[in-house]
């Protein structure tokens, strides 16, 4: 986050890997996914774990590692085939097991040079007995590098990233855990924001709050921090020293739990929750002719033009984008054909001599627009699938319940539709139970508490999450629900601002003009249909963690009730004498930030702290975010469940 450098996290690890690759050689380009454009490619076997997998996988493609020369990708533990004429790059995490596959294809004589990188930092005692296999082994000369990479985070957004530590909220909440299990897994979450700010390449100011997990990761990665600066203090290449700071904001996921179970309107979110979207891969349950059961799987690329437009965009207005990028794809196809006297792109024939100029303009075209086919059809089958499980989950219902206030006629909505004969929706109606009861400002009357859960019961429906969710209830009280939202409109009075009476009412026609369309005729003319009624959508508001984020970031523009929070988070600075942190912090502007949050994130925080970034119009804001994982909301009420 130097002022020199205002590459994402994304481009920035894909720098550090494509670094790795070229034997870490810098590759000075200004395509960073192409790192070897200016560089000798020499052929190399690139050897993985599961953990290096995650990383690599998430941002690069089989094409992208054959610009680096990797012809052969395999894991570290299965079985390999020698190849002692070509060199080899591992990525592995640094642990005794990877350490002894690693000699043993020495001692075998697998590969004829070692390039050997570590996914984080390999610790005094593991590097000694690795030097130690090494030297008895005879074969010290073909070891050529051992690097710590600071790498051990997956990114797959442009500043999104996860640990992938599974279960977090559950280890550090429920009863059972013990103080050592708890401090040991603070541990590993502050080694994993470490790499993260190597990786960004500044030391930060870290705030956090008082009394729960945060704090003590907070502690942890602050006293890493102060000895690498201690430690580097004389070397000037080493992380950058710029005036600018930027803030680490490290919160706790019990600062809301509410967004943890919320249905969103966004498209990058509904994706999430609806399918499996994974290291930019997106897994679609579908029907065999048979009728049997079989996944397809999409891959998200990181130069897919539509996904990096309409991610963060309502639901309807990526319907109706895909609709206009096709409008577009297909005028500029036929405007190809008809100068080169074809009539379709795939008559085109490039490795035939081209002898017109149109002819050659439409075959340097080609690729380009069979690529931008390939990204068209690929979001067109996504929202089709979406719409088939709108219309059969019924899931505009329950965003639209979930907007409106508590009142007993949005408690009456809500019976309305958990009663509605839909059984293949149970996991929905549990989650928007949970938000009405968490967002709450007064305790919902018992009578309908007991009648929900009747209803759960006699579907013979696990709600057991509930428990812990009544028991969160007062701890929510003192943090989350202290804070202020806002308004991110460009106005208070803008087209897009409705009332949540109005909002309900358009929402609710929503499906009707939506359902029955196929992907064959999703272009079909949906952008008029639903163009009126994306200017409806209930008016867009900050949510907690952005709040938070904001009384950090720009207490000039936060509410006071938001800066009496804040206020009383601890203050680490790792490059001041010790005990810094306990004086109260004046409170100052930044313009960026990374936000963690422990305990599992989603995808609607990060949307929304982006929205709240891009929307400071006089000062942009440059915020990452990030988290011990990405959590779909099904598997955090499986959390919920087992804490008793």
């Amino acid at each position: 986050m130097s002022d020199s450098d205002e590459n994402s996290l994304r481009d920035r690890q894909i720098a550090l890997i494509n670094k790795m690759l070229m034997f870490n050689q810098d590759t000075s380009t200004s395509d960073l996914t192409s790192g070897s454009d200016f560089q000798e490619v020499v052929w190399k076997a690139l050897v993985l774990d599961a953990k290096g997998t995650a990383i690599v996988s998430s941002i690069l493609r089989v094409n992208d590692l054959l610009k680096a020369g990797v012809t052969v990708h395999s894991l570290i533990q299965q079985k390999r085939s020698p190849l002692p004429d070509v060199p080899v790059v591992y990525f592995v995490q640094p642990t005794q097991e990877n350490i002894d596959a690693i000699v043993q294809d020495l001692i075998e004589e697998k590969y004829a040079e070692f390039y050997i990188n570590f996914t984080s930092v390999l610790n005094r005692e593991l590097l000694e007995n690795f030097a130690k296999q090494v030297s008895s082994s005879g074969k010290t000369d073909r070891i050529k590098q051992v690097f710590d990479q600071y790498a051990e985070f997956v990114v797959t957004e442009p500043d999104l990233f996860s640990l992938e530590l599974p279960l977090v909220f559950r280890q550090l909440n429920d009863p059972n855990s013990t103080e050592n299990a708890i401090n040991s897994l603070c541990e590993t979450i502050a080694n994993g924001l470490y790499d993260a700010i190597m990786t960004v390449n500044s030391i930060p100011i870290i705030r956090a709050p008082k009394g729960g997990s945060a704090e003590i990761v907070a502690r942890i990665l602050e006293g890493k921090l102060r000895d690498y600066v201690i430690n580097t203090r004389a070397n000037s290449a080493s992380v950058s020293h710029s005036l600018e700071r930027f803030v680490l904001v490290i919160l706790d996921r019990n600062i809301d739990l509410a967004s943890m179970f919320a249905h969103s309107w966004i498209y990058q979110s509904l994706v999430f929750d609806v399918f499996k979207l994974a290291r930019n891969t997106i897994t679609i349950p579908t029907e065999t002719k048979e009728g049997q059961e079989k996944e397809k799987k999409m891959d998200l690329d990181p130069k897919d033009f539509f996904w990096s437009a309409n991610a963060h965009l309502p639901f309807p207005d990526a319907v109706e984008n895909v609709e206009a990028a096709l409008a577009a794809y297909k005028a500029e196809a036929e405007e190809i054909t008809r100068k080169s006297g074809v009539s379709e792109l795939s008559d085109l024939d490039p490795s035939a001599g081209n002898d017109t100029l149109n002819i050659q303009e439409a075959v340097n075209k080609l690729p380009e627009l069979t690529s931008r086919k390939s990204v068209i059809d690929t979001h067109m089958s996504v929202l089709a699938s979406l719409l088939s499980q709108l219309e059969s989950r019924g899931l505009d219902a329950f965003f639209e319940i979930e907007q409106g206030q508590d009142s007993p006629k949005s408690r009456q909505r809500f019976m309305e539709t958990l009663k509605d004969g839909k059984t293949n929706n149970l996991e929905d109606k549990l989650r928007t139970f949970i938000l009405l009861y968490l967002t709450s400002t007064t305790d919902l009357p018992q009578s309908f508490i007991k009648e929900v859960e009747d209803y759960f019961k006699g579907q013979d429906y696990d709600i057991r999450a509930l428990s812990y969710i009544y028991k969160s209830k007062g701890l929510m009280k003192m943090s989350a629900l202290s804070l202020q939202n806002k308004s991110l409109e460009s106005n208070g009075t803008g087209k897009n601002k409705a009332s949540g009476t109005n909002s309900s009412v358009l929402l609710s026609g929503l499906s009707n003009k939506l359902y029955g369309l196929t992907e064959g005729k999703i272009q079909g003319g949906v952008g008029s249909l639903i163009s009126g009624i994306k200017n409806f959508l209930p008016e867009k508001k900050t949510i907690p963690v952005t709040n938070v984020v904001e009384a950090v970031m720009d207490p000039l523009n936060s509410s006071q009730k938001n800066l009496e929070t804040t206020d009383d988070y601890l203050y680490f600075d790792p490059k001041m004498v010790r005990g810094s942190h306990s004086k109260k912090p004046k409170r100052q502007s930044y313009t960026k930030s990374i936000v963690f949050v422990v305990g599992g994130g989603n995808y609607l925080e990060y949307q929304n702290l982006q929205e709240w970034a891009h929307s400071q119009q006089a000062n942009t804001k440059s915020v990452i975010y990030g988290s011990t994982a990405i959590v779909t909301p099904a598997n955090f009420v499986d959390e919920m469940a087992s804490l008793q």
